[in-house]
């Protein structure tokens, strides 16, 4: 990692490079962050000028629920960034300061609250089962991914978003390529164009509709006049895009516990514990490359003993706050008793992942299933050839073969 020479008052800009890691690996440019920080300043491969980093897991908290940091006023700065391309979808919650953010959420809210994921969880049960059926039907070796990473997320997203079933493979294509960094702007250009363009088709046409699924909802709250046609939009691509992340989220669990046999027993033969082990298992995975999106400061803040000034960017890293070993001790170490456990996997504030509900039973319910009707499940391969995601925001293995008793 290079440092650069300033006249500004505050802590050298230190450069994050876009780093191609494979497995479970912890970023090194961000340890090395946390070990100088709590706040230091970063210059990613892409955007302008650098930003403030915050790694200790108070300072996060504290800065994601400050209204004094504004997304918002993000939207029109070319923020250092790790992506080559920056087009913010206006209207999108991921955007929104307060109020707009609590009205824009409001429309949805009702599909994501934890008893409708109780709802859900059987008939989402129903639609893994035939994937793991197919598995065992076909017999070993099978790809995880292939088999059931992928295609449980996404026709669960779509049935709750309510995507029509010959619609799914284009909305998977589509996310797929938002989420990554290959192709360049003009692949993802394309991709949001043509999902961004479903999408308002969609919510026009369910405008009248009394339906449960999330589109439906969005077009009634269209048609109130409670959200713009704008916002419409930028509320749900985050949302329909959120089963990519569930599956690579549960392909790096999946990676932890087959390359680590005592991991694998104790989560095998202690169901009643999976729960809790999940959570630590979240809390470690590095789940992302570098961090996600930036705020703006509007006023002089202080945090962490360090003064940030109005018209500073910020971005906290979850990451790091995860291994904060005054919140977690021995952070490097997966304790799957660990208690209590409060992880920012999801965030935190404001923010917070308005599908984490969603995503914890699908990871959940695909961890168990897979491990209950596979016995001795293990690697096909030797650990070190696993294929991992390249040039991606959101890391995982690209498949995961595996064999079984």
């Amino acid at each position: 990692m290079t440092e650069e020479t300033t006249t500004l008052t505050g802590p050298p800009v230190r450069e994050w490079p876009a780093l191609d890691l494979a497995g479970t690996e912890f970023d090194p440019v961000l340890a090395e962050l946390m070990r100088e920080g709590p706040l230091t300043r970063i210059r990613l491969p892409f955007g302008e000028g650098w930003a403030w980093l915050a790694t200790r897991y108070e300072d996060v908290r504290q800065i994601t629920n400050d209204p004094r940091f504004s997304r918002t006023a993000g939207m029109d700065r070319q923020v250092t960034r790790l992506a080559p391309h920056f087009s913010p979808q206006p209207g999108s919650p991921a955007w929104a300061d307060q109020p707009d953010h609590n009205r824009l959420r409001k429309a949805v809210a009702g599909a994501f609250t934890v008893g409708a994921m109780k709802r859900l969880r059987p008939r989402a049960q129903e639609l893994l089962d035939p994937l793991v059926a197919g598995i065992v039907r076909d017999g070993p070796p099978a790809d995880l991914v292939e088999r059931v990473l992928e295609p449980f997320p996404v026709t669960l997203i779509c049935e709750v978003m309510g995507v029509p079933a010959a619609d799914r493979p284009q909305m998977h294509a589509w996310a797929a390529q938002i989420v990554s960094t290959k192709g360049g702007a003009e692949a993802s250009a394309a991709a949001k164009k043509g999902m961004f363009g479903w999408i308002a088709d969609t919510v026009r046409a369910r405008a009248d509709s009394a339906g449960d699924d999330v589109y439906s909802l969005i077009g009634a709250a269209l048609r109130r006049g409670e959200i713009s046609e704008r916002e419409a939009v930028g509320l749900a691509a985050p949302l329909q895009i959120g089963g990519e992340a569930v599956t690579h989220n549960c392909g790096q669990t999946l990676y932890l516990l087959l390359t680590r046999p005592e991991l694998m027993e104790r989560m095998r033969h202690q169901p009643e514990a999976r729960a809790t082990a999940l959570d630590e298992l979240m809390r470690y995975i590095p789940h992302r490359t570098a961090v996600g999106l930036a705020r703006i400061a509007l006023e002089d803040v202080e945090v962490g003993g360090q003064l940030i000034r109005a018209g500073d960017p910020v971005y906290v890293s979850y990451l790091a706050a995860n291994r904060d070993p005054d919140v977690f001790p021995d952070p490097d170490r997966i304790d799957l008793d660990r208690d209590p456990n409060p992880h920012l996997s999801f965030g935190n504030g404001p923010h917070y992942c308005t599908g984490a509900v969603l995503a914890r039973l699908q990871i959940e319910l695909m961890v168990g299933t897979l491990l209950d009707r596979l016995p001795g499940l293990r690697l096909a391969v030797p650990a070190d050839q696993v294929a991992w995601r390249r040039k991606t925001m959101i890391r995982g293995p690209q498949s995961l073969p595996v064999t079984w008793d």
